[in-house]
């Protein structure tokens, strides 16, 4: 059986993980993988996060079993924090999931049950397992325009000319903030118009939001898909724990479920809980139990972690400038400004793949083939060999 194996598609990313670890220059830098990192390089754990595993170490009395579905209280938590009081609470079903990625696995999972035959829309670019997963899972896919890539920003026109074509019923994976790989958000006044050409035609949002609080700020941020929540009949959210609390490991994601009643709602969760037990049966507690306590605020942990996420927000958008004005320079020209006006951690160069290997091969700089650079891997100091890497490669 196993030498029947067909050889799987190679991750880039992990490719390029392996080939920055068997590089021996001592100068290299690394803006690749998506996770944060400090000025020193390290991706620290959050006070607030060390502070509660500290009381949870004290408290906890079991390692059994939680629920099929996740702990309640993981569940609301999260759902105040994305939704805030945009749905009623009747019409929310959800689980504890893997990370954001099993959120979002388990979202397509529901729509394969629910509607086998829709199809599901991707943003062009989008983040690679997006597609890997709708393709792993059998549905049909669909990309829309979403980035300019000579104006380096949202290409809204083109997006709505081509979702004109999504049939009632199809799903439309949505970046709640902080688009991977572009950096590139929706404004809000794009966001509304989006939800009316979403309502008007029926399709079903699919909102995967990674980074709340890592864009404009932790309510700010919750603005796209807390629009869309107030006004449509039914929407999927997938929610990741990972960036915003700093605990990638732990895996900590939920998937939420707006459905057009409460009646449809129980109908979902029924679903949703069935789904976990066909894949894992019950999700991992610990990252979920520490975000628990914090947005609860025990022993006034929320304020200290909104504290800490604002410091590695504001971190990066210094960064950006920083990047922006380093180029600018460099340059004598402003065809850069767009790295400070992106989000997140990510933002697309707009270099070629010739471009990146020179860059790889000259300065040690490793970043995505397709020019994708995690802004929260630089300091002060990598800020200006970017800079000039850039300009010698001929960006």
């Amino acid at each position: 059986m196993l030498n029947s194996l067909q050889a799987q598609p190679e991750d880039k990313i992990i490719r390029l993980i392996e080939e920055f670890k068997g590089d021996n220059r001592r100068d290299k830098i690394d803006l690749g993988v998506g996770v944060y990192r400090d000025s020193t390089g390290a991706t620290p754990i959050m006070s607030a996060v060390k502070k509660a595993e500290k009381i949870l170490w004290n408290r906890e009395t079991t390692k059994s079993y939680t629920k099929i579905a996740g702990d309640e209280s993981f569940r609301a938590a999260i759902v105040s924090l994305t939704l805030g009081h945009s749905s009623p609470s009747d019409r929310i079903a959800s689980i504890h999931t893997p990370g954001g990625t099993g959120a979002v696995r388990q979202a397509f999972e529901l729509t394969r049950l629910a509607a086998p035959d829709a199809r599901v829309w991707v943003s062009d670019p989008s983040w690679p397992n997006h597609l890997s997963m709708a393709k792993h899972v059998g549905l049909p896919i669909e990309t829309y325009r979403y980035f300019d890539q000579e104006a380096r920003s949202v290409d809204f026109d083109g997006m709505m000319r081509d979702l004109a074509s999504a049939n009632a019923g199809d799903v439309l994976i949505l970046h709640g903030c902080c688009h991977n790989p572009t950096g590139a958000n929706l404004n809000r006044s794009q966001w509304l118009e989006l939800r009316e050409q979403v309502a008007a035609k029926g399709i079903i949002p699919l909102v995967d939001i990674a980074y709340q609080g890592f864009g404009d700020g932790i309510e700010e941020d919750a603005y796209g898909v807390r629009t869309l929540a107030e006004q449509l009949p039914e929407i999927l959210i997938a929610v990741s724990c990972s960036k915003n609390f700093g605990i990638y490991r732990e895996r900590a994601g939920v998937l939420i479920a707006v459905a057009e009643s409460a009646k449809a709602s129980d109908l979902a969760q029924a679903t949703l809980s069935h789904l976990n037990r066909q894949n894992f049966s019950f999700p991992p507690d610990h990252g979920a139990r520490l975000v628990t306590m914090i947005l609860e605020n025990e022993e006034g942990l929320r304020q200290e972690w909104l504290h800490e996420l604002e410091t590695i927000r504001v971190s990066m958008l210094d960064l950006r400038a920083r990047l922006s004005a380093e180029l600018r320079q460099l340059t004598g020209s402003d065809r850069f400004g767009f790295l400070s006006s992106h989000r997140g951690m990510f933002s697309l160069l707009g270099a070629s793949r010739t471009q990146v290997l020179e860059m790889r091969k000259r300065a040690a700089i490793y970043m995505v083939s397709d020019g994708r650079i995690n802004v929260a891997g630089l300091n002060k100091a990598s800020v200006a060999i970017l800079a000039q890497a850039m300009v010698k490669a001929g960006l």
